[in-house]
């Protein structure tokens, strides 16, 4: 159901595996914690739930998760023990993981549904910071494997109408996602020309110009440098399709690990 308030979608470069439970490495990014902190603030609206397109989920077939008490994933190793006890108790929408399924029909989209899929920490990290309490519902859905940029921008483009519905959208990936670069000065400049490439598309007025950069994203500086598989970049082409017509902007950069990483932010 529509309202008068049309919420944003937004890009979140999440950082690397539960970094804000680890104290150094949440002192490293520090400037991502402090952004998405006050990001709800900027909102026009608390939403009434969240749509996640996460990097970590990706199936043959789009899909959607229903459980009305998501699980926890943890999807990372080598860290602490106490990091693979962490909770974010926010509860799952099956309505909307119903609407989501219903406006996918209507672009002529099969979707699958999956009743287990739980918070991998592409989601609950970015959110705990976001939203704390954990008072907001949240749904997922995965990419598809065949990580085909225009048939993700499509995806997104079917999902536009939940921004007037209070969802807010959330892609939730990185900008630069090779983990033999991190921790390199070498990657630094790789990094930032990519993003630039990433940038200026998102920037862009047009939104048929912006979409055929964001699918021509191979042609970028570093490209397969930057992203040897794009796992973590298509999680930006959903958003833009989502965007419509909304021209986007850079909201924030961190520094971390010698490679620039940027969120972005469609109004």
């Amino acid at each position: 159901m529509k309202q008068n308030i049309k919420l944003p979608v937004i890009f979140i470069s999440h950082g690397g595996g539960p970094w804000p439970y680890i104290e150094d490495m949440r002192q490293r990014f520090a400037v991502t914690e402090a952004e998405l902190a006050k990001l709800p603030a900027s909102l026009p609206a608390k939403p009434k739930a969240i749509l996640v397109i996460t990097g970590h989920w990706e199936e043959p077939q789009f899909t959607v998760s229903t459980t009305q008490q998501p699980p926890m994933v943890y999807d990372y190793f080598g860290f602490p023990e106490h990091t693979y006890h962490v909770q974010y108790p926010a509860a799952g929408n099956p309505a909307l993981a119903k609407r989501v399924g219903e406006l996918l029909a209507l672009s002529g989209v099969n979707v699958l549904e999956d009743a287990q899929r739980g918070f991998d920490h592409g989601v609950f990290v970015p959110l705990m910071l976001m939203y704390p309490h954990a008072d907001i519902p949240v749904v997922m859905l995965s990419m598809k494997t065949t990580y085909d940029p225009l048939e993700h921008i499509k995806l997104g483009e079917a999902l536009a109408p939940l921004r007037e519905e209070g969802v807010l959208i959330v892609g939730s990936g990185l900008t630069y996602h090779n983990m033999r670069g991190f921790g390199r000065p070498a990657s630094f400049e790789p990094s930032v020309q990519f993003e630039q490439y990433l940038y200026e598309a998102i920037a862009n007025p047009s939104p048929q110009q912006r979409n055929q950069a964001l699918v021509d994203w191979e042609q970028a500086p570093f490209a397969r440098l930057v992203h040897p598989r794009e796992d973590h970049l298509i999680p930006l082409m959903v958003v833009a399709g989502a965007a419509t017509d909304s021209v986007g902007k850079r909201i924030f950069t961190d520094t971390v690990f010698d490679v620039v990483m940027a969120s972005y932010r469609f109004d």
